[in-house]
């Protein structure tokens, strides 16, 4: 199995580790057959917190082909966000692993993306819920149908509403990727 995690720049970094480290643990002490490939629409990507994170690959370099799931962390507007979020290589990126059925997981505003996309239209959804709840308007804006939880799957789909929620979408992909029974030895071993 391998799963590419989009970085956007601005993104939050809690958000983007959580799937390193569950699908890390999976692997190390599981044995568990899930890789792990990061990608930017640069090669290195600097976070909402200036920290900046050298990606395996660039998405000029990702064939839809040779991956199983899509994760895409959220981050911060004032960090510039929207402005790779919103980038039509990555709104193909999702079409295409959507019409695939592929799994496409998102913490936060990670959803957002995904909306513009196109491929919430009908489907229920969530994103950041807190600040007057002004992000799911957006996600509403997109034609998703927006639930206030915390996580929310529809189909191949999986959203969350803020970084708190982080672990359990990274645990909720693991299982969907493998079995119910490798996640929950996995969410054992890391204390949860």
């Amino acid at each position: 199995m391998k799963l590419l995690v989009f970085l956007a720049k601005g993104f939050e970094t809690m958000e983007f580790s959580v799937f390193i480290d569950v699908m890390g643990w999976a692997k190390a002490d599981f044995g568990c057959d899930v890789d792990v490939v990061t990608c930017g629409l640069s090669k290195t990507v600097v976070s909402a917190f200036n920290v900046p994170v050298l990606v395996d690959k660039t998405i000029d370099e990702i064939v839809v082909d040779d991956y199983d799931a899509l994760a895409i962390p959220g981050g911060f507007e004032d960090f510039g966000f929207y402005e790779e979020a919103y980038n039509e290589k990555l709104l193909e990126l999702i079409r295409l692993f959507d019409s695939q059925k592929k799994w496409i997981a998102t913490v936060c505003v990670g959803a957002l993306p995904v909306g513009k996309s196109g491929v919430l239209k009908g489907r229920k959804a969530t994103t950041y819920h807190l600040g007057g709840a002004h992000k799911q308007k957006v996600l509403r804006n997109f034609g998703a149908t927006v639930v206030n939880e915390p996580i929310v799957v529809d189909a191949n789909v999986i959203t969350s509403y803020c970084p708190q929620t982080a672990h359990g979408v990274a645990l909720l992909l693991l299982e969907k990727l493998t079995s119910y029974r490798e996640m929950s030895l996995v969410k054992e071993a890391m204390g949860f």
